[in-house]
């Protein structure tokens, strides 16, 4: 009797158990059915969104993501016309560095002020292998009439008679902007950013800085940075924060133990360590 009873329990308690998993089976499946439907809500509700945008859009900006080379690529190579008249980039640069600059628009407060800056410095630049081309979404006609004004008319923290001697390219089909990422949409969508390229004499893109359409570059800083790649590359050195010519340099961190170990232990006069992985060299 008492082994029946035992057996009845069982059932009963295996039968409890059958009908907890088929239950939890059931609410798996309904809720993966539910999980499902909302995905597939989901993607339509998307796929509606992106067809009304790119119908309000045109489809143009959808189509022509913004695009810029990086740090180590090579500069895009182009043919345009100038104030200088026609530029073959990179070919027309060859052993120099390139100071590759954007501006919004001619005739613009701001614009005026950095290009009769630069304009000053350009000898500066020469001298440092450097050579200035500035670019803009405007006619050949504009910046003449514009870089005239600028000489005859405006004078600006004792600059006066001002001639911009260095290239401004043309590029009213925006093609120069848009291989350089100049032209940045949510900014503007007919006026280039105020960009710097600062191209090595292989062609090479070392730096690039971007400033927004209301604020001026520090040409200064500009100067600084060329002279700072320069002396890394002559001397495979880093420079540290707010260096400045004759300021002490970086030597690269030791990749090994036993250098770590001399280096720090080093007698040279000329060379001190913070750290292992932190040493100077004097100036």
């Amino acid at each position: 009797m008492d082994n029946k009873k035992d057996t009845k329990k069982y059932l009963e308690e295996q039968f409890k158990d059958m009908r907890k998993y088929i239950s939890k089976n059931i609410k798996d499946l309904e809720l993966e059915k539910e999980f499902d439907k909302q995905v597939k809500d989901i993607n339509e509700y998307f796929d509606s969104s992106m067809k009304k945008l790119k119908a309000s859009m045109g489809d143009k900006i959808l189509e022509e993501p913004v695009t810029m080379p990086l740090i180590g690529d090579n500069a895009p190579s182009f043919t345009a016309v100038s104030t200088a008249g026609e530029v073959n980039f990179p070919r027309d640069y060859k052993g120099k560095w390139v100071i590759f600059f954007s501006h919004p628009a001619d005739f613009t407060p701001v614009c005026t002020t950095e290009f009769m800056t630069f304009a000053s410095m350009q000898d500066d630049f020469r001298n440092l292998n450097a050579e200035l081309l500035g670019l803009s979404i405007d006619s050949i006609y504009a910046h003449i009439a514009w870089l005239r004004t600028i000489k005859e008319k405006i004078e600006y923290k004792g600059m006066k008679d001002v001639e911009i001697t260095f290239p401004v390219i043309a590029d009213l089909k925006m093609d120069i902007a848009k291989k350089f990422g100049m032209l940045q949409p949510n900014a503007s969508d007919n006026q280039a950013v105020r960009a710097v390229f600062m191209i090595d004499p292989k062609a090479k893109i070392r730096a690039i800085l971007y400033y927004p359409l209301s604020n001026g570059r520090n040409m200064d800083e500009v100067k600084r940075l060329l002279l700072a790649m320069q002396r890394s590359d002559v001397d495979n050195v880093a420079t540290p924060a707010n260096w400045q010519p004759g300021d002490d340099v970086i030597i690269p961190p030791p990749g090994s133990c036993g250098t770590a170990k001399e280096r720090v232990e080093s007698k040279d006069e000329d060379i001190y360590c913070l750290d292992w992985f932190m040493c100077f060299k004097k100036q």
